[in-house]
């Protein structure tokens, strides 16, 4: 993957003055609209009498952050999660999009794990968008069906977007689901009355993640860009051109590129510490070789 490094090192030195980082596991703007119609702010207490949905969620999903948080997988999200607190602290950074070159990358698994990790161990509110209206997923790695959200709030000017933001479980954290798939949601994502909700539902909380769209062939993450505090970019091993890293970012207003989360890499498969120091802690020999593989699948 020396190849992908060289072709990101540039961006990287471009933003050292920014207080970007990157990783291994890794301002709401001006609106473009033109109509501004009435918005609905949300409140706390409109959060705590959320609907709650309990997620279906199985081992082969790989949502290793729910499923098996002593797995080599979660410790890598902690370690992803640590760098994001450390790096919020030289700058403003509430909300991140995690957004990917191309498909097939894992980035709405990292989404989904991550904001489970930030729900387990910091113990403050987190919010989970489905911001991929092309193509959502992550109700379906949840195990939800049938959960409106976006699109039905959309058709509805009247409906607070607190009815379409729902608790998972007994985690502190929220779920606005897409509630469908969009033709042409760029409207919908340029609109000030979007622009506006969401900078209001997203002060409610201590982050926001948002499942984003990858950088090509859409431009829904240059938009989402714009909305958010900063960009987390996930690559593949053996998947991700490296011509499309360098095209997506180059498609960025301003990529905030925050860090890069290398999924699926090949040397993790060589290292056993974690497993083994989890199964000593454990008391049992039989499960050291349990987890050999630090990557994750969408």
């Amino acid at each position: 993957m020396s190849r992908l490094y060289e072709a990101l090192r540039k961006s990287e030195q471009e933003n050292q003055q920014k207080g970007v980082a990157t990783s291994e596991a890794p301002r709401p703007t001006e609106v473009l609209s033109t109509i501004a119609p009435t918005v609905m702010a949300a409140t706390p207490v409109e959060l705590e009498m959320a609907k709650t949905v309990q997620p279906q969620v199985s081992a082969e999903c790989h949502l290793e952050a729910l499923t098996d948080p002593h797995s080599l997988a979660a410790e890598k999200f902690r370690v992803l999660l640590t760098r994001l607190d450390n790096l919020r602290g030289q700058r403003e950074l509430k909300s991140v999009q995690v957004t990917s070159g191309v498909t097939d990358e894992g980035k709405t698994l990292i989404s989904a794990n991550l904001a489970v990790t930030m729900a387990r161990h910091s113990q403050t509110r987190i919010l989970l968008v489905e911001g991929d209206l092309h193509n959502p997923g992550l109700h379906s790695l949840f195990g939800l069906s049938r959960v409106k959200g976006i699109c039905q709030w959309w058709a509805d000017p009247k409906s607070p977007i607190t009815d379409f933001v729902y608790r998972l479980g007994d985690l502190p954290l929220w779920y606005l689901p897409a509630g469908g798939r969009f033709a042409e949601p760029g409207a919908l994502l340029q609109s000030s009355r979007f622009a506006e909700t969401f900078a209001q539902l997203a002060g409610l909380f201590d982050w926001t993640i948002v499942d984003s769209t990858p950088l090509l062939p859409m431009a829904d993450a240059n938009i989402w860009n714009r909305l958010v505090d900063g960009t987390l970019l996930v690559v593949r091993e053996n998947v991700t051109p490296i011509n499309s890293i360098k095209k997506g970012l180059e498609s960025l207003d301003d990529p905030k590129l925050v860090g890069v989360v290398l999924n699926g890499a090949s040397e993790f498969d060589r290292i056993g510490y974690y497993d083994q120091y989890y199964s000593s802690r454990n008391g049992s020999k039989k499960n050291q070789a349990k987890d050999k593989a630090a990557e994750v699948h969408e």
